[in-house]
């Protein structure tokens, strides 16, 4: 199979890139994610996909929230403008009559990320931490993706049940907690959010409320992926994600793991594709499953 027109939906952008046989991408584009509607959305994709249509053949498409049946849900609504059974599959169709993939952008992470392991590895965890927590399972060697689409939603694990209501509608999730959003929600200036990117910031600057909301997000993330190994008996952990790979918050995790009993620790490293994960590891997929 030919090029292969990836693109990855998050809660915040939209990329698109062209990935070659080799995994190597091109041409790479983005666009801040709109809110809304489900027209918005369509109107996003339709402007991202109508240049390529002629020029690749196949879409493989990697996105937040649960797809089932070639159909969008937001599980946590905040996060993708509160879209429930966007026809995304069908959407793209209308667009562009090729071939088209579309899974979780977790779960594409984490298989991007498994082919990029080195070492003998049998059961792996993707986590992304950005304006939601999500992850991919892989388990024996293949990817998890579930009969509805739900593997890989760990971000909604609870880390505090006593702690504030998600926007799944459960209380103290590790995404109400640990994501780019909470983080930014949880440092308000002149009764506004700051930005994920600005607490980080501050934190750096040396001030000490950005350091220890940072510090509660890096111990949630910490708790959850120590939950997930017990569980599964992980041989790696792949962090992404804009959190998960900003300076010094793996190392802030992989502290508060540390300070867990032994049987709890699990080897943690930052995602090798970057930001990338999720453009080829739906071409990846989309590839492997066609």
């Amino acid at each position: 199979m030919g090029n292969v027109l990836a693109l990855d939906i998050g809660g915040t952008k939209i990329a698109a890139a062209m990935v070659a046989q080799d995994g190597t991408l091109s041409e790479r584009q983005q666009i801040a994610t709109p809110h809304g509607d489900a027209a918005g959305l369509a109107g996003a994709l339709e402007k991202l996909i109508t240049p390529w249509r002629n020029r690749v053949d196949l879409i493989a498409v990697a996105s937040t929230g649960i797809i089932s049946q070639g159909r969008l849900t937001a599980l946590n609504p905040r996060n993708l403008g509160g879209l429930s059974g966007f026809p995304l599959q069908d959407c793209i169709r209308a667009v562009a009559d090729l071939p088209n993939v579309v899974l979780n952008d977790g779960q594409a992470a984490a298989w991007a990320e498994y082919q990029a392991v080195q070492e003998t590895c049998d059961n792996a965890l993707f986590v992304t931490v950005s304006t939601g927590v999500g992850g991919g399972i892989i388990w024996n060697r293949k990817l998890l993706t579930g009969r509805n689409g739900l593997a890989g939603h760990i971000g909604h694990t609870v880390f505090d049940p006593q702690g504030g209501l998600c926007g799944c509608g459960r209380r103290g999730c590790v995404e109400s907690v640990a994501s780019g959003t909470a983080i930014g929600h949880a440092m308000m200036e002149n009764a506004r959010p700051l930005g994920a990117e600005q607490v980080f910031e501050r934190a750096r600057a040396g001030n000490g409320d950005a350091q220890r909301v940072i510090s509660r997000s890096a111990a949630a993330v910490a708790s959850m992926l120590a939950d997930m190994h017990i569980s599964l008996d992980l041989d790696v952990v792949m962090m992404g994600g804009s959190v998960g790979l900003a300076e010094g918050y793996r190392e802030k995790v992989a502290h508060a793991l540390n300070q867990l009993p032994a049987i709890y620790r699990v080897a943690l490293r930052s995602a090798h594709h970057r930001q990338d994960s999720g453009l080829i590891g739906a071409a990846l997929w989309a590839r492997a499953t066609l």
